[in-house]
């Protein structure tokens, strides 16, 4: 048995793990992808989120940014009634809405990925922490990456919900040093 980092013991969990988590991502509606779901994830366990994620995929549009903003009242109101997703009017809306300050960066970085990964100079921080319980809630770049998508008009990003995403899609390696994915 491979040995992981000691949240990934049970799937959808394990798969996640050693599949997507602390790879580099440059897609950028992937990207958008996880921004919506470390969103949703404020305040709820990342294995509820990631039950839900196939409800997500369909209810914002394959997390294409450009169709989610342009979703109206209406589509909020199917959304707070759609069980596959997390039903949270404030969550919803701030996916709408970080889907047009989304597109604003696009357009002024000429992508998302330019813009995200000039907070660590296009280059994965590789952390070396020995257990779980040493990885920080946030750091100085999260903080820093926080502050600026707050002043774009982004909402649910705050320093721990921006430190998570930076630790899915690849700005950090935050895999333990007892992990099978720690070398790679």
């Amino acid at each position: 048995m491979k040995n992981r980092c000691d949240w990934a013991k049970e799937e959808p969990n394990i798969s996640y793990h050693d599949n997507e988590w602390g790879k580099p991502v440059h897609d950028d509606q992937k990207l958008f992808e996880f921004l919506i779901l470390e969103g949703a994830q404020a305040g709820l366990s990342w294995t509820t989120i990631l039950k839900r994620r196939d409800g997500y995929r369909n209810a914002f549009s394959n997390f294409n940014p450009e169709l989610v903003s342009k979703f109206t009242q209406k589509d909020i109101k199917k959304l707070v009634n759609d069980e596959s997703i997390i039903r949270n009017k404030l969550k919803i809306t701030s996916a709408i809405n970080n889907a047009i300050k989304f597109l604003q960066i696009q357009k002024e970085f000429g992508s998302f990925d330019s813009y995200l990964w000039g907070f660590v100079n296009n280059k994965p921080i590789k952390n070396t922490f020995k257990k779980l319980s040493e990885l920080p809630a946030s750091t100085e770049i999260s903080t820093k990456l926080s502050k600026d998508l707050k002043q774009r008009g982004f909402t649910f990003v705050g320093p721990t919900i921006c430190y998570a995403f930076m630790q899915a899609v690849g700005m950090v390696n935050d895999h333990t040093s007892d992990c099978y994915l720690f070398k790679k």
